[in-house]
């Protein structure tokens, strides 16, 4: 199963490095991993998706807060919780399918950021459903490239 987990973590040089150690040395995978500041300038959230059962996660949340670190760990998949991801992708266009992609950008409320004879670099937010069914359609078109910033949540309460 797929869980997110929201690390706060003093801001400090090698934390990253532990974290990630942790995981890497008990061979768990991080799916995705995103880090920045928060409003408090001594901490920072890091955002990780994983995978696991029940089990695994609870040993991954006691060991992360074993790490000295480590302010607060929270296992963001049960509960309520708001989860976003930017993505921006570069769709092969011509003269005929130009309008439709556009189209369907409209229709996920994404943007169109850059514009070439031969492409759109495409930005589009949102959880992981609506961004996948986002990306499928313009699989059809010709994806270039793709970059992702992973996902980032924070609990509703």
């Amino acid at each position: 199963m797929r869980h997110t987990i929201s690390v706060l973590v003093e801001n400090k040089f090698g934390v990253l490095t532990r974290v990630a150690g942790l995981f890497s040395g008990r061979g768990y995978n991080i799916d995705t991993l995103n880090v920045a500041p928060t409003h408090d300038s001594t901490a920072s959230r890091m955002t990780i998706v994983t995978h696991g059962d029940e089990a695994t996660i609870e040993q991954i949340i006691k060991q992360l807060n074993k790490l000295p670190d480590v302010l607060k760990v929270q296992d963001l998949s049960g509960g309520e919780s708001v989860d976003r991801e930017l993505v921006l992708v570069k769709v092969a266009v011509d003269s005929k399918s130009r309008a439709e992609v556009m189209q369907i950008t409209d229709i996920f409320r994404a943007k169109i950021v850059d514009v070439q004879p031969k492409s759109l670099t495409i930005e589009i937010t949102g959880n992981g459903s609506k961004v996948e069914k986002f990306l499928n359609l313009m699989n059809s078109f010709g994806v270039q490239e793709i970059t992702r910033t992973g996902n980032i949540a924070m609990p509703r309460k």
